[in-house]
């Protein structure tokens, strides 16, 4: 394992080889690539390693539109545990470490399904869990906020200007997604999940859409370059933006291709694994392979699978029994406005096929409630008025359903989804949304993290449920203890927000503190005028 000055010296290498600087010289996101690709160099080998180890095992798959995963370069240091001294020894250089904050973090998600979803993979890791992420890898993120004359101006986050060191593309692992506005390639790029220690690694692997033919001039006379221009322009255009504005038609047909490429991609690679060691007998299929549909956006994940089983020659009936037995669905929100639900023909403009096989799992639940003389309400059907509710079809589609929360998973089986809860009562479970204590703790409080320690030792960034530890501890010196620490974090806050803003800020004042673009499904303005009024 590489060691803290090792690293820095082939980072130092790097920078003078590529930009002719030295550190001293480098600009934060140079010196943020020399440091990534020199960590990304330290992990490859145990990378490879631990992809091979868990390649016989049981795997497990998280499907999710959005992954937060912050700034990767003081994460994967500190979980390689070279983040202090490299640090430390940046300083002792003449460089301050806290300029890779200027370095914006990929924009793969947006808010606390994306976070939850970096959280399940960060844990996962960490516990040995054989878990595979997937998502898309976009161009832009939601936006980029900035405040000119006091008012938020909305700009393109354009994230991987400077480069992406933290991504492996993997063209040779590229899949074809066939829709009905025109097939794209879909191709892999892999990052690396570190665990706590370095004694795992797992991997996110992101989608990018690219058109099937390369775009060049020479081979092409003007009219067919034109076209081929276009079709390059059309495939990418699918990945450009994180959720694309749905108020109009073009916008939701964006959004239905970004979900498709997403789930059928990800089956045919997961599919692809799985033929590898038992060639095309499915029957170990759900024994094998488990998957988290994380909210409603990949819930076509399982039209999906019955589709590309039947390719195979499975039946229907045995390919909706495998693909309950494989998905899990995590619901999100109890906003009916939020609970996705797509036209018929919308979804038929881009993927007719999952549409009949919608139909097909429909007619199968109608036939079902038939059979226990159960009446289909309003609020148990997959398709209603020509839409189909994503949120239904991944209930019973799946064989597990949770909130993310013990209220909101109580409120989804009183109100929500109280007929299917009445249903299906076995299915309905919670799990509540932890941290990632590495990060959130670890990381971002290196000084409670001290004081933690300094009661009851290490342990708890692997295990929360050691923090009860402190209870015997709970006296009025640690209450001094943590209000100190409390104290010395708010200092910082003063001292970063004062050279932001212009003028100085006591540390005694009451923050109330968002971290959030101002988007407007958000309520961030409702909570200023309440601070008013107050």
């Amino acid at each position: 394992m590489m060691n803290a000055q090792q690293l820095l010296k082939d980072a130092e290498q790097r920078l003078m080889t590529e930009t002719h600087k030295t550190l001293q010289e480098a600009a934060a996101w140079e010196l943020h690539n020399a440091l990534s690709g020199a960590a990304m160099d330290a992990l490859a080998p145990v990378w490879s390693r631990k992809e091979a180890e868990r390649f016989p095992q049981r795997q497990a798959y998280y499907l999710s539109m959005e992954y937060l995963v912050g700034r990767l370069v003081y994460n994967n240091l500190y979980c390689m545990g070279l983040l202090d001294e490299v640090s430390a020894l940046l300083r002792e250089k003449g460089v301050d470490p806290a300029i890779l904050e200027d370095v914006e973090d990929d924009a793969f998600g947006n808010g606390g399904l994306g976070r939850l979803a970096a959280c399940f993979l960060d844990s996962a890791v960490t516990c040995g869990v054989p878990l595979t992420g997937y998502g898309l890898r976009f161009r832009y993120g939601l936006f980029k906020q900035v405040f000119l004359d006091g008012r938020q101006c909305e700009l393109p986050d354009d994230w991987s200007r400077f480069g992406d060191p933290w991504s492996i593309r993997r063209p040779e692992d590229a899949v074809i997604v066939s829709m009905k506005t025109g097939n794209v390639l879909a191709v892999p790029y892999d990052m690396p999940v570190v665990g706590y220690g370095m004694k795992n690694i797992g991997t996110l692997r992101l989608w990018q859409t690219e058109s099937l033919h390369e775009v060049d001039f020479p081979l092409f006379n003007q009219q067919e370059y034109a076209k081929a221009a276009a079709d390059k322009n059309k495939a990418e255009d699918i990945v450009k933006f994180l959720y694309p504005n749905d108020t109009r038609k073009q916008g939701r047909q964006l959004r239905v291709k970004q979900q498709y490429v997403l789930v059928s991609a990800t089956l045919q690679d997961i599919l692809r694994a799985y033929r590898k060691r038992h060639g095309r007998d499915y029957s170990f299929l759900a024994k094998e392979v488990a998957a988290q549909l994380n909210d409603t956006h990949p819930s076509m994940a399982i039209p999906e699978l019955i589709r590309l089983l039947g390719e195979d020659g499975v039946n229907f009936e045995q390919a909706f029994l495998t693909a309950r037995e494989i998905f899990a669905y995590t619901n999100h929100t109890v906003m009916q406005e939020a609970l996705e639900k797509w036209d018929l023909a919308l979804l038929s403009s881009v993927c007719p096929d999952i549409v009949k096989i919608i139909r097909q799992i429909d007619r199968r639940f109608k036939k079902e409630m038939k059979a226990a003389g159960q009446t289909v309400s309003p609020e148990l059907c997959i398709i209603e008025k020509n839409r189909v509710h994503m949120a239904w079809l991944a209930t019973y589609g799946s064989h597990a359903v949770n909130g993310v929360a013990e209220l909101h998973s109580e409120i989804l089986k009183k109100d929500v989804f109280a007929s299917w809860y009445k249903l299906y009562p076995e299915r309905f479970q919670n799990k509540t949304n932890g941290i990632t204590q590495r990060r959130w703790l670890g990381l971002c409080n290196p000084e409670l993290c001290d004081l933690i320690a300094g009661k009851i030792g290490h342990g708890f960034e692997t295990d929360l449920d050691q923090l009860e530890k402190l209870l015997p501890h709970l006296d009025s010196d640690l209450c001094a203890a943590f209000r100190r620490v409390k104290r010395t974090k708010k200092e910082q806050l003063t001292r970063d927000l004062s050279l932001r803003v212009g003028f100085d800020l006591s540390p005694d004042m009451v923050f109330d503190v968002q971290v959030k673009r101002l988007h407007e499904y958000k309520r961030q303005f409702m909570n200023a005028l309440s601070i008013l009024v107050i």
